[in-house]
């Protein structure tokens, strides 16, 4: 059954303050929406348990992109369209780049946010894997101030996060130190575009001559939260790359990944595709000339 529009409240304060402030005098009554992409879905499907919607959609403080000489700000609000097209994204953090581009169609990219694809905490997100390895910070925001969060922290189970009720996410703030860095990535879904990730992978490599000086493998839609590979980095840390190395580390890999079956894909496959993109990251770091 399809949702009845009376049924439901929206308000659009004209400010970060306003909303934080509604938020708090109503913890857990109001549930923001910015683009709307994965609110929309279950509302039209008659699934959207939240009676009383706060827009967020106009910010100006969610919308800004800040490069400052150490770290870039994404702003919660800031759309996939924003991201692919940013400069200093596209050459300093391709990974995130990559998946925006990736995230549904030109329409999805022009409204969905960096911030809701966070919160809403779909494990199959293509943002998050890319967030995970280049060790992302989130500020977030009530009335009782701002709290800087390390988003390896933020998910705790599936759907389920550390935001409390009268949070927001700000701000996504990343370090500039990545540029050095060879870049992986690769979505694995049903077709080549617009598709749900069966396994993503986000992975960075930077060598010293031929020892790997330090390597970050994130995956997605394998597990109920975004994961890190930490046990496989700390395998490969200040080894020299040879084809017996890579035979343990693919191994070592697919122990450490104990993936999930369900409607997408079976644990099987996705051990298998994490088993091979693990080697071809490491096959590319190896030959490449970072």
């Amino acid at each position: 059954m399809r949702s009845n529009p009376a049924d439901y409240q929206l308000v659009t304060p004209a400010s970060l303050q306003a909303v934080v402030s509604l938020l708090a005098a109503e913890p857990g009554a109001w549930l923001p929406i910015a683009g709307g992409t994965d609110l929309m879905v279950q509302y039209a499907a008659g699934k959207l348990p939240a009676r009383k919607l706060v827009s967020i959609w106009n910010l100006s403080e969610l919308r800004r992109i800040e490069v400052l000489p150490d770290e870039i700000r994404i702003g919660a609000g800031c759309t996939y369209t924003d991201l692919r097209e940013h400069q200093t994204v596209q050459r300093e953090f391709s990974l995130l780049a990559r998946a925006a581009a990736w995230t549904g169609g030109v329409a999805n990219q022009n409204r969905g946010t960096l911030g809701g694809n966070i919160v809403n905490a779909s494990p199959a997100a293509d943002s998050l894997p890319a967030l995970l390895v280049y060790e992302a910070d989130l500020i977030l925001v009530s009335v009782r101030g701002e709290r800087r969060l390390p988003y390896r922290e933020f998910h705790t189970g599936y759907k389920k996060t550390k935001l409390a009720p009268d949070e927001l996410i700000r701000t996504i703030c990343i370090a500039r130190k990545f540029s050095p860095y060879f870049a992986y990535t690769r979505k694995v879904g049903a077709r080549n575009a617009q598709a749900i990730s069966k396994v993503c992978i986000a992975a960075l490599g930077r060598r010293g001559g031929d020892v790997v000086e330090d390597i970050r493998i994130a995956l997605g839609s394998v597990a109920p939260v975004p994961i890190r590979l930490v046990e496989t980095e700390r395998l490969l840390l200040g080894q020299s790359m040879d084809s017996s190395l890579l035979a343990v580390v693919k191994k070592t890999a697919i122990a450490e990944l104990r993936p999930i079956d369900d409607v997408r894909s079976t644990a099987r496959y996705r051990s298998a595709v994490v088993g091979n993109l693990v080697t071809e990251f490491l096959e590319k770091l190896g030959s490449s000339e970072f």
